[in-house]
Parts: structure tokens; sequence; C-alpha cells
């Protein structure tokens, strides 16, 4: 698979595809690094709205895609061999790898596209025959929002530099219908507002207590009349005795009864999402949702709430950026738990009064 000679200029790349060509973004995993995604085919699409763009993910995040206007098909990853297969046939042109783990190169190359598209320093760089500068060298400094480093890939290509649209995800009215349902169940009306509360998180150095949580939700429901929903998911079993022991009298907890869909129509609902740095509050952004989030071991420069109105609650920590998609913690000045309530009480009082 050689390099095209218009590689050479891969400004060109982009301009230079045919009306109605098809390209292939690739964007494995996981809901919030798939949220984060649509700014940048939003930006694509709005430029050349005749191209078709096709994204393959896998199927347990793909409803973060549902109802969008600027994607043509969704392509779901499924074995190795069998996914490879499914992309051969289809003559992409051009394959942006927004990945960069070993099995998205591997089917970056299988793809079989004449311009495979990834960043320097990407693994199996040899899969790859446009090479994207990283951040520090393409924007002038490595710590730059997870969007801008996603869209680099775009620029670098051709896609004409400008403001970068804001994410978006659409709820579904049966997801809405079946939310609205579940929350009656539980003594919730229709139309009584509720916050939605993320105790969740990747690792444990990214949660703060539970027992906190629990006391934002007491004092929502005192201060705002406002009743607290917890996203519990099936991921969350570190913590989810503590949460229903400590939670469930004074909030709903949603115990991993929720698909994606759903979880997408319950914070469309809400009137403010607090929580950890996580899949959820890139939703609530996403979905214009007022939200409070928390951080500790992740740098808010690269996953703060993208273009929606938010509050960081963060412990202090510093980091030494690799590459624009890592971050490392070069000094921490305490940890998420000693973050008191007092500072997410101010927080959301700030956006609550505010509205």
């Amino acid at each position: 698979m050689t390099a095209p000679t218009n590689s050479n200029d891969p400004s060109t790349l982009l301009p230079a595809l045919p009306q109605g060509a098809e390209i292939l973004i690739i964007r494995l995993r996981s809901l919030g690094d798939l949220v984060l995604e649509t700014p940048a085919i939003a930006a694509l699409h709005s430029w050349r709205p005749d191209l078709r763009i096709s994204v393959l993910v896998e199927s347990r995040f793909a409803p973060v895609l549902d109802g969008n206007p600027a994607i043509a098909k969704l392509i779901f990853s499924r074995g190795l061999g069998e996914t490879a297969l499914d992309l051969l046939p289809r003559k992409f042109p051009i394959v942006f790898n927004q990945h960069g783990g070993p099995r998205s190169a591997m089917l970056t190359g299988a793809s079989g596209s004449p311009l495979r598209v990834g960043w320097t320093g990407y693994q199996y760089s040899f899969l790859y025959n446009v090479a994207v500068p990283d951040a520090k060298q393409f924007y002038g400094t490595p710590a730059v929002h997870t969007v801008e480093h996603r869209i680099s890939q775009f620029y670098f290509t051709g896609l004409p530099r400008g403001p970068i649209p804001r994410a978006q995800v659409f709820a579904q009215p049966d997801a809405i219908r079946s939310v609205r349902r579940k929350l009656a169940e539980k003594g919730i009306a229709a139309g009584a507002p509720y916050a939605v509360l993320q105790p969740g998180a990747r690792l444990p150095g990214m949660r703060w207590p539970v027992v906190k949580f629990a006391e934002i939700a007491r004092w929502l429901r005192e201060k705002y009349g406002v009743a607290s929903v917890v996203n519990l998911g099936a991921r969350d079993v570190a913590i989810a005795v503590e949460v229903r022991s400590e939670m469930q009298k004074c909030a709903v907890v949603m115990d991993a009864q929720l698909d994606v869909r759903e979880l997408i129509a319950l914070i469309a609902g809400t009137r403010i999402f607090v929580g950890n740095d996580s899949g959820p509050a890139h939703l609530a952004a996403a979905l214009l949702r007022a939200s409070v989030v928390v951080f500790a071991v992740t740098d808010p420069v690269q996953w703060r709430p993208w273009q929606a109105e938010h509050r960081i609650v963060q412990t202090g920590a510093t980091f030494d950026h690799p590459r624009g998609d890592k971050a490392i913690v070069i000094a921490n000045p305490r940890p998420i738990s000693s973050i008191a309530s007092d500072e997410v009480r101010h927080a959301c009082d700030d956006l609550l009064s505010s509205r």
C-alpha cells in the first residue's frame, strides 16, 4: 500500500475528494470519546455536506450517534477478521483513525484505503501513510482539548480552520418515553425537576466520595426542591453497594437500568448534572445541560465539558503532556476525597442561581 503522490501535500487530500465520496472515521471506545468525536464530524459535514461520512464504532456506544444528520452510515466493529472483510469492499478513498490503539491500526490497514491518516507516534505507524503532527507541533502547545486534538487530523488534510462546533447527541422519542415511565415508577412525575448525579468513574482516583454525593442530593432537595437521580451503570460494581447504602433514601438510584439511549434521554431532561469526569459528563455538555464536573487525575484542559455551561471543581493537579491525547500527573496537592461538599455546592449554586 504505497502512498499516493498527493499525500506529499496533505492539505489537498480532503478538497480533492470527488463529490459524494465516502470517507471512514474509526473511533472505537468509549462513551465520552465518541461524544467528543461529534464536533469534528459536524465541522467536516458543514464544510462539505456532499461527503458521505461513515463511522466505525462499537455497537454498545453507537446510540451516541443516533439521529446525527452528519453521519451517512455506522459500521459496527465485530471480530477483527469479520470487520476487516466488511471494510475492504467499500474502497474508502481515505480513512481517519481517531482511536490509535493496535486494533484500530490494524483495521485502518485492512481497509485497503490508499490514504490512511493517523497521528505521529501511533502504534503500528507503518500502517499509516499520512502522519499528522502531534499537538505540540500542530498547535504550538501540548495541552489542548481532546476536541481540538481530534480535529487536527482534518485540518491537516484540508478542512479549513474555523470555530469548532459544539458536541451534539440527540435524545430519541422512544427513549424519552421509557425514561419518563421509569422515573414515574420511582416517584418523579413527568415535568418534575431533577438532577442527575454520576458517582462512578473509570478509576478510583477519579471518584469523589459517594457519601458527599449523598450530601449534594439532600442539599439540592432542601434548597432547590430538586430530586436527584443517580446513574449507576453496569460497570460501577466497585461502588454499587455503597451507593445503594448511602443514597437510596435521598435519591432515586437507577441501578444498571438504563441503556445508552435511555441515559441520553435521562440527561436531556435534567436541570443540572453533577458528576466525576466521565462519559455522562460529556453527554450533559452535548445536551447543553448545566454541569458541575469533579476532576482529580485527569486534566480539565483536555477533558472539560466542551462549549457548554459548566463549572469545574478540581484538586489542583498539574500535568505533563507527552502527546496530545495523553496527560501524566506530575503533582497533585490533594486527593479527590479532600474536595469539600461546599466546593461542589458553591459550583451548583453558581449555575442554578443564574438560571
